[in-house]
């Protein structure tokens, strides 16, 4: 089961409702089951560099089905995932990407965000995700 359209333009609505609340200007990517892009927005002033990152966070979510910053507490050095950004065409694995799940719990996309503090960019990704 893949997110909708509608369902990632509410995302989206929702991510960039948070983003002006705390005066942050994002990039949002919303990706479905398979990792392909289904809804992005570039608020007005937002890093061009950023919306890359957004992307590569929700992708990296999803691929392993949990939030980005979680990748990057493992891919640390001595860490059991060390190095993994480099697979799949590049990762992010710091905070900002988190996998989103559907009524029966099953993930069918993921959320990035990205142009602010990696704490900010998990704050923005969180209320998009908890719109669905």
């Amino acid at each position: 089961m893949n997110i909708t359209l509608k369902q990632a333009q509410t995302v989206i609505e929702k991510a960039m409702a948070k983003a002006l609340e705390i005066d942050a200007k994002m990039n949002i990517s919303v990706v479905d089951a398979g990792a392909n892009q289904v809804a992005f927005a570039r608020m007005d002033g937002a890093w061009l560099g950023s919306a890359d990152i957004a992307l590569k966070k929700a992708r990296t979510a999803r691929f392993f089905d949990m939030p980005s910053g979680e990748i990057g507490k493992l891919s640390q050095p001595g860490e059991p995932l060390f190095n993994i950004e480099h697979s799949n065409g590049g990762l992010i694995s710091f905070p900002g990407g988190i996998p989103i799940s559907g009524a029966n719990g099953a993930i069918i996309g993921a959320i990035g965000v990205s142009g602010s503090s990696v704490e900010n960019d998990h704050t923005v990704a969180q209320a998009g995700m908890e719109a669905i």
